[in-house]
């Protein structure tokens, strides 16, 4: 599938999410950390043949960037509780004002739709982005980079 392909199934997917709660959204965002820390085995496992797989290929500060911990991935669910306890962003009035004609006019933050990220070697950035999207009603697209 190309990215093209990609990003345009996400846009159509996209209304459906911004429908979703910010009860609902907390509630996923609480589960993906609690998997996170539920899974930490078998994350570091594959992480492991990543970083084996990327050995000779890529530098050593990049394979450092590439590698986890159960620090690491204790401080990626700690990053997602800290979104989820964030003010909802979606509907919030920015800015209001009344017209002298007496139309009231309102600047409403809303998703603006998919974010498209390109990014390596840095397995937090999944776990951030998705987080901070999910928590804005937006759609995440997330590609490797090499």
């Amino acid at each position: 599938m190309t990215t093209h392909e990609i990003l345009t199934q996400a846009k159509q997917t996209q209304p459906e999410m911004s429908s979703v709660s910010a009860d609902k959204r907390n509630r996923a965002l609480f589960r993906m950390a609690d998997c996170l820390e539920k899974h930490t085995e078998r994350i570091l496992a594959a992480n492991r043949e990543d970083v084996d797989a990327a050995r000779g290929q890529i530098s050593s500060v990049m394979l450092d960037r590439l590698s986890l911990s159960a620090d690491r991935i204790r401080a990626m669910a700690d990053g997602i509780r800290n979104v989820a306890a964030l003010p909802d962003p979606c509907g919030r009035v920015l800015k209001s004002y009344i017209r002298p004609d007496g139309l009231k006019i309102e600047k409403i933050s809303v998703p603006i739709g998919v974010v498209g990220i390109i990014y390596e070697s840095r397995p937090n950035v999944t776990s951030d982005a998705a987080a901070l999207t999910l928590k804005s009603g937006n759609i995440c697209v997330l590609r490797g980079g090499k």
